[in-house]
Order: structure tokens, then sequence, then C-alpha cells
């Protein structure tokens, strides 16, 4: 597969002809055009203000693709994650949840697989990655953009940079150590904050954005495979390589209709930075890619190799964690980090209530209630205290305990944790509240994530999670790693709930030894569609009021979240 022509136009007649002044009748055929030319023309062209009909004009310049996609319009970085749903030019797609990405043990036994696009700039590697993620139609994608991670300038570079005197092309220019230490993370599966860049004014913005869960990452820009520390975290390089004059021609479009720039700055910032940036920086690289895309996105054929690759990679690193929960660690005694609320006769009457099949639904949230109230006081005493001494009205010192944390965050997991969320801000004032939608997939049988929302700086509270019930621990084990991956410490989750299995007490336990299990009861054991025994039925169900699927229906399965 040949890579496109550099260099000049004379390779693309379909399309210069229409845009270029043609010859006399009869005239010689014109020379070859070489990129000083291209730019005399687009000088006579963008010599006045852009209006609709220059804009048309450049659009022109550019081959046809035949995919009719819109231009990127954006003045900022671009960085994502696409949980949990993926958008095209056509369609919304509803992917599926994220699968685990740890083993039993609880520690990640795979990294995710990390794709390198280097290539010039606008040659349109922001597209092609694009495609691959429309293609690979897989959920928990990353995008990574190293115009991201622009480092700082100072004064002096800031006034540079507005009279385009600054080299934004150089390995200089980026924060390489912020680079290196993100996709790091990203891989470990950890979440991360990510700098968005303002290409207005040359300046990182206040917010930053927090990206996470990455099966796929997507890293693309001009120097992605200029650092050696970078390159051996690509699981898979990739060089867009297109033709110079084209990758002009849609730089000075962007630089001029997106990012307020004038044209003869876009030129001279070309002439000066981005071509010997090119020439010295970039293109050697080439060498260094598994795959060269030549024309970009243009090249079908090159993408649908590539995804092929990406799928059979990621068919690799598929595991299974409920099957190997319900093996492991049976007949051991029960671990200290559980703690079960004493079993007094009015605690058991309620569960007598509540597990009793005749219970109303408005009995059986009454009583649920009057338990989570319960189940949540008796989790607090683990909290840590300091002691601390107040006055009273009276004048005299007391000797008291205060709450030696900075916060505490309550995190439910949907839809059954969600219920405990009224009790805990009854007893907690101004508790902050994130969740996370874990479900089992119906045909592997694997609990999969759907949606998080969690507060800011979480890593610092205290942090209660709550689930109404707990079979096998696989839900609570992949909520666990969600918060852990959000740098909140082990011995910080509380894992609350009203009835748990011994099965998933141990799987907890044994994964994250320093995660706190507080409950109302445990029951001994766990049927084949992993519901608890005796067991309390489709908690969900009972409290919302919603139709319960008969018992072992494959609807009954894929409901529960164990």
């Amino acid at each position: 597969m040949a890579p496109v022509g550099r260099g000049h136009l004379g390779r693309h007649p379909e399309w210069v002809a229409s845009t270029l002044n043609s010859p006399p009748s009869g005239s010689s055929p014109p020379l070859p055009i070489c990129a000083c030319g291209l730019v005399l023309g687009l000088r006579l062209m963008l010599s006045v203000p852009l209006c609709s009909g220059n804009t048309g004009s450049l659009d022109r310049l550019l081959p046809p693709v035949g995919t009719g996609r819109s231009p990127r319009k954006r003045t900022t970085s671009q960085c994502k994650s696409e949980p949990p749903l993926l958008r095209t030019s056509k369609r919304t797609i509803y992917t599926a949840g994220r699968p685990p990405w740890y083993n039993e043990h609880g520690t990640q036994s795979k990294e995710a697989f990390a794709i390198g696009l280097g290539g010039g700039s606008a040659s349109g590697k922001t597209t092609v990655a694009r495609m691959i993620i429309e293609a690979l139609d897989v959920p928990w994608v990353v995008l990574l953009s190293m115009d991201s991670f622009y480092k700082v300038l100072t004064q002096q570079q800031q006034e540079q940079a507005a009279r385009n005197n600054f080299n934004f092309d150089h390995p200089d220019a980026f924060d390489f150590h912020l680079i290196i230490s993100t996709l790091k993370k990203l891989k470990q599966g950890r979440s991360v904050q990510v700098p968005i860049y303002d290409f207005t004014t040359h300046s990182r913005k206040k917010d930053w954005k927090t990206l996470y869960g990455a099966n796929v990452i997507i890293f693309e820009g001009i120097m992605a495979f200029a650092d050696k520390t970078l390159l051996e975290l690509l699981d898979m390089k990739i060089f867009v390589d297109t033709d110079s004059d084209i990758r002009l021609v849609r730089r000075l479009r962007r630089d001029i209709s997106e990012r307020g720039r004038d044209i003869e700055g876009v030129i001279k910032q070309y002439n000066k930075f981005v071509k010997p940036a090119f020439d010295q920086y970039i293109q050697p690289t080439m060498r260094l890619a598994d795959i060269v895309v030549p024309r970009g996105s243009g090249n079908t054929v090159a993408i649908d190799l590539i995804v092929q690759h990406v799928h059979s990679q990621l068919e690799e690193r598929e595991l299974s964690v409920r099957a190997a929960l319900a093996s492991a660690h049976q007949c051991h005694p029960l671990p200290q980090t559980l703690s079960v609320l004493k079993s007094t006769p009015q605690v058991r009457g309620m569960h007598t209530i509540i597990r009793d099949k005749e219970t109303s639904r408005d009995e059986f949230i009454f009583y649920s209630k009057r338990l989570m109230r319960l189940l949540i006081e008796h989790a607090l005493s683990f909290l840590p205290f300091q002691d601390c001494v107040v006055q009273t009205p009276q004048g005299q010192d007391y000797a008291g305990k205060c709450y030696a944390g900075k916060q505490i965050t309550g995190v439910s997991i949907l839809r059954a944790g969600e219920t405990m969320e009224p009790a805990l801000r009854a007893v907690c004032k101004d508790v902050r509240i994130g969740t996370i939608l874990i479900q089992t997939n119906q045909l592997t049988g694997e609990p999969e994530l759907h949606y998080l929302r969690l507060p800011k700086d979480i890593s610092e509270d205290h942090v209660i999670l709550m689930d109404c019930t707990v079979s096998t621990g696989a839900a609570a084990m992949m909520a666990v790693r969600v918060l852990l991956d959000h740098d909140v410490p082990e011995d910080k989750i509380f894992l609350l709930s009203l009835l748990m299995a011994e099965m998933g007490v141990h799987s907890v336990a044994y994964a994250f030894p320093r995660v706190r299990i507080i409950t109302t009861a445990v029951d001994k054991r766990v049927n084949d569609l992993f519901r608890i025994i005796p067991g309390i039925g489709n908690f969900g169900d009972r409290y919302f009021g919603t139709d319960a699927v008969p018992e072992g229906s494959d609807e009954e399965e894929a409901a529960c979240t164990g």
C-alpha cells in the first residue's frame, strides 16, 4: 500500500483543477504546483475576511472522502471516555457494560489496550481515532489527545504565542512527564485528571476533565512516538500519513475558522515551525509504527484491519470472576472485618417481617427503612473519632468525641442501594452521594459496570458503599474496585448491606481485606441462580413494587446484581 505522494498537487488533478484557475484553452498543461504556489493561491482567496463563500472555497481544496462527515469544531483539547453509550455520525449505540477488569483477588490482571496514533499536524489523527472507536463498537473506550498536555506558558512565551512566534510543534512544548503518568494510570484501570487546553488563549483551563474506565485507550498526537518511555506503554502504534499540501489546507481552515487566527499568522507559523518540525521530529517516527495508514480516514481497509486486531486482543483479556468466586473461600471462618448488627428480638422481628413473602409492600418498605437506619447508625461507630472538649450552656467543659475525618460520602449501587440513601442523609448532615450502576450480563453471568457518578475529591473521604443484598459479592467487588481506582484508600471503604451471604462476605474480604463489611444478617447459602438462601427475594422488586419475573427465568438472572 503505497503512501500518497507529497510536495506537490500534480497528483491530485481531479480537485486541483476545480479550485485554481485553469489555463486558457489550447495552452500547455499546467506544471506541478509546489507548496509555495498553494500558499500564494490561498493568500489571494483569504485576503478578505472569512465568510461563507470563502469557507466554501477552502472546502473545495480538500479531496472528497465520501463519508459525509462534518468538520470538527473545537477550541479546546479533546479527551473523553465513552461509557455508557457511543455516538456516531448516524446513530447512538447503547453499549454493553464494562466487564470485570480484575480477578477474584480484586487486582487487575491485564492492562487496558493502548493504541498510539501519530502523524503530522492536521493529518486526520482525530478522525481516524473516531472511525476506530465507531468500528470497534465496544464500550469504555477512552480518547486521550496530546493537545491537552501542552506545557503552561510563561508570560514571555504567551506574548510570543500571540505573535505566532512560539513553537508548539517542538517536543519541549509538551509535558511528557504528565502524559506518561496519565497513560500509566489509565492502563492500570485507574481514574485520571486531564487538563483542558484552550487554543484561543494558549493556556490550560481551570477545570480538568476526569477520565476513567478504559478497556481501550486511543492516544493521539503529533509527538505520540517522540518519547521512549511513552512508546513502551503503547500496544499498537499507527502513523497517519497524509499529503503535506492537504495537511496545510486543513490547518488553515481549522486555525482560521475555529481558533481565531489569521491567514498571515497561520502561514508564518507553518513555514517557521510546523513544516520543519514535521521533517525533523515527526516524519522520522514513521519507522517506529506498526501500521502506516496512507490517506488517513479515507483508508477504510487499514482501519478494518486495525479493528480486527484490537478485537482479538480484547477477547484474550476476557475474565470470568463470578465462577471463581463461587468456588473459592468456602468453609473458612467469617473474617474479622465483618460486623453484624446484634440480633436483638427487635432486629429479628423486623427480619421476620421483611423475609415473609406475604408481607405487603407498605410494611416491607417501613421495616426495611427501620433496619437501614439501625444499620447506618451502627456503621458510623466504626468511623475514626478524636477527643474534643466543648462548653455546655452551664459554662462547664464536656470531654467528648468528634469525627476525625474530612468528609463522609455515600455511594449506592443501583438500584436497590439507593433505597438506603434517605437513612444516610437522616443521620449525616450534608453528606455527599454518588451512584454506581452494575448489572449482570444475561449471556456471560458476569457483572458489568454501566454507569457511575462520583463526587469530586472522593479520595479524601470515608465512603459508605450501600447495597441492600450481597450474594456472591461480584457486584460489591466491582464497586469497591471502582472506588480504589478513584484513589479511595481501602481502609476508608465501608460496605453496608441489609443481608449478605457467606460467599459474598468471603469474596469481598479475601479480595479487599481492609474494607469494613457491615450487615444486619448473614445467610449460609446461595442457589444456582446466585440468590441468597433462605434470603429475602428480589429486594428491588419488593421495595419499588415492580413486577417480579418467574424464579429461574433468564430475565430474573439478568436483573440480579449479586
